[in-house]
């Protein structure tokens, strides 16, 4: 590819701007690449953890360990880390299946959940939580921020996991600092002592040094395929919270008799073990490759969030575009930008679990890998492209200019 003086020059004079956060974010990705470095030395991970298993999968050792891994670079006291989760939807769905029983009451406290959450909370005649006896109430953010007083007035006797998203979906706001996400924890709890907090952790983790699980959550539950598996675990899903959260999730991933007793996997955990090491390194560079996406379509014109200068909370970076064209123009240069199927052009769909057409470009070497670099969209005003992820930061820098020049073009 090749770029024009005035497109390497916006990028360069980006770049320099853009120093100190780079700095910041390889201070925060060494200080969790200690951390996964730590729990690796302490539970003796061997070559033996990486090998192939079979049938039911008693004392597999390589699914224990990689879970005793998890649980201890979240801090939580058990994890569940697994291939048979086949995605961050489906991890949430078997841990909100796992905690809520017929008569409780589900309290969402970040605004509506993602858009395919909301058929397993809400749908009709499905098998959904509704279907099952599970109310469902919602309380939405105040300025991008926790109602308080809302949610003292929503919690009563019924109300038994409160849930919050720690990215925004499809949303025109910032990601909910982990922080603050602990301060809402401890205030739940407060007035409701035997309350739950689970956290949707999807696109969250290694964005800072803690994770829900340090500040008080019960349960985070994400996908390997995001920042965790750091673009090497080719599926899976993991719960990572309290030993009676996960003994309760596991009973539903599995069967009430036997839990994590059992659960193979026929193809071997290196992948999943080497994706976890490489994710606080994977995620920086993502987080690096947003820091100068952002600061490149501030600098000529068009609103992003986070907003230039500010941290941060998820490795996603939203661009607010004119028109429907120049959204679709640049989900397309990013896909030309890919390493993997450049030569597709992609359209807007009827994709399954959302309400208007999505564009998605997702040259990916996992399929549909959102920490490697993709964006998406559902094609609806204001015209915002959620663009993610990022193997590398030289990738993202390439594919930065790519759109730049894509959109740019499109405007003469």
């Amino acid at each position: 590819m090749q770029f024009n003086e005035n497109t390497v020059s916006l990028i360069q004079k980006a770049e320099e701007r853009c120093k100190n956060a780079f700095a910041q974010l390889e201070r925060i990705a060494l200080e969790n690449q200690n951390k996964v470095l730590d729990a690796f030395r302490e539970n003796n991970v061997g070559q033996r953890h990486f090998a192939q298993t079979n049938g039911y999968g008693y004392d597999d050792i390589g699914r224990d360990t990689l879970c005793k891994v998890f649980a201890q670079v979240f801090r939580a006291e058990d994890a569940i880390v697994t291939p048979l989760m086949v995605s961050g939807t489906h991890a949430l769905t078997v841990a909100l299946y796992g905690l809520l029983r017929p008569g409780d009451e589900l309290l969402a406290v970040s605004g509506a959940p993602y858009d395919t959450l909301k058929e397993v909370i809400l749908g009709d005649g499905i098998g959904s939580l509704k279907d099952f006896g599970v109310a469902y109430r919602q309380v939405d953010l105040k300025d991008g921020a926790f109602d308080y007083d809302a949610i003292k007035a929503s919690i009563n006797d019924k109300t038994k996991l409160v849930f919050v998203g720690r990215s925004r979906g499809y949303e025109w706001r910032d990601a909910l600092d982990v922080r603050e996400i602990g301060k809402m924890a401890h205030f739940v709890k407060d007035l409701k002592q035997d309350v739950l907090v689970m956290c949707d952790n999807c696109y969250g983790e290694f964005v800072d040094t803690i994770e829900p699980t340090d500040v008080g959550v019960d349960i985070a539950v994400g996908s390997l395929i995001k920042n965790i598996g750091g673009g090497i675990a080719p599926s899976g899903g993991y719960v990572c919270g309290t030993k009676e959260c996960v003994k309760q999730v596991a009973y539903r991933l599995t069967s009430p008799s036997i839990g994590t007793e059992v659960g193979s996997y026929a193809y071997g955990y290196r992948e999943f073990y080497q994706g976890l090491f490489l994710a606080p390194h994977v995620t920086m560079q993502a987080l690096k490759g947003s820091v100068l996406f952002g600061e490149v379509f501030a600098s000529i014109g068009y609103k992003t969030m986070p907003l230039p200068k500010s941290e941060c909370k998820d490795i996603i970076r939203s661009i607010m575009f004119d028109t429907e064209d120049e959204l679709i123009s640049f989900c397309r240069a990013v896909q030309k930008a890919s390493p993997v199927d450049s030569n597709v052009t992609p359209f807007p769909w009827d994709m399954p679990g959302y309400e208007h057409q999505v564009i998605m470009a997702a040259g990916t070497f996992v399929a549909g890998a959102s920490i490697e670099l993709s964006a998406d969209s559902p094609i609806k005003a204001p015209y915002i492209a959620y663009l993610q992820g990022g193997l590398t930061y030289e990738h993202a820098k390439i594919a930065a200019m790519y759109c730049l020049e894509s959109v740019l073009n499109g405007k003469k």
